[in-house]
Formats: structure tokens, sequence, C-alpha cells
């Protein structure tokens, strides 16, 4: 199987694995660590162009998952998170993994952040090195075995 086709079909399998979840995913502490991951997984290359930013933010809304909850708020979670890693993308990523460690507490949440930021990174059809590796550092933040995810 084509590398192509096996990033799509890992996106896949993890939306459905959300889906199958989704009324346990209701917390404030998935809500914004996910907002973070997306936010991680669409700067991950170190910049965010303009298509770039709608295309998450696009996702984002019309995500089966993160429809338990108020798509403005998402949103403004969403930018939030971007402009820290815009700013400083350093020392933003270190913002934002602290958002993504708020849903460690809850195993079922923090595998839920970790397949969005899949979802989110394999949307393009290119789950990319820099991608990976900064789903890869939220696992750890999570307390994670990367592996669990094929990372």
């Amino acid at each position: 199987m084509a590398l192509w086709d096996r990033i799509k079909e890992s996106a896949s399998t993890m939306q459905t694995q959300l889906v199958a979840k989704k009324n346990d995913l209701k917390s404030g502490a998935f809500r914004d660590a996910s907002m973070a991951m997306c936010a991680l997984v669409a700067a991950a290359d170190g910049s965010i162009d303009p298509s770039e930013r709608r295309r998450v933010a696009q996702l984002i809304a019309t995500n089966e998952v993160l429809q338990n909850f108020d798509a403005t708020d998402l949103q403004r979670r969403f930018d939030a998170n971007l402009d820290k890693l815009a700013a400083d993308f350093d020392f933003g990523k270190v913002s934002v993994l602290q958002e993504i460690a708020k849903a460690k507490k809850k195993p079922a949440e923090a595998r839920a952040v970790v397949q969005i930021g899949i979802v989110i990174g394999g949307a393009d059809g290119d789950f990319d090195k820099t991608e990976q590796a900064v789903v890869r550092e939220a696992c750890f933040a999570l307390d994670l075995p990367p592996h669990e995810f094929d990372l």
C-alpha cells in the first residue's frame, strides 16, 4: 500500500474512532487541548500561511466530534493558539503543549486529542515529518507512548 493510501486510511480510522467516542468528549480540557493540537499541527513547520489556517479552521468547523462545542468559541481558541505560535514559535510551543497536557487526566480524551492531531495532519494527504514530530511531542506531554499511534 502506498504511503499516501496509508495516511488517508489512518486519518479515516482515527476519525471513525473519534466519532464513536463523541459523547465522552465534552470537557473543557478536551476542547482546549484539541484546539491547541490543531494549532500546533497547522504551525508545525514554523510558519502559518493563510490558506493552511483556513483549511484547518474549516476542518474544525466540520469535524463531527468537535460539534459538541460552539464553533465560534473553537475558532477563537484555535486563533489564540496560532497567534502564540506565530509570535514566537518556540516559546508558543511550550505554552501550547501545556494546554494539550490538560487532557492527560482522562486517557480517553488524551488519546482523542492525539487522534485529532493525526486527522488534521493527514487531511491534506501528507502527514509530513514536522507534523508527525509535533504530534509525537504532544504524546509525551499527554504521557502516551507515540508508538501506540504509529509515530
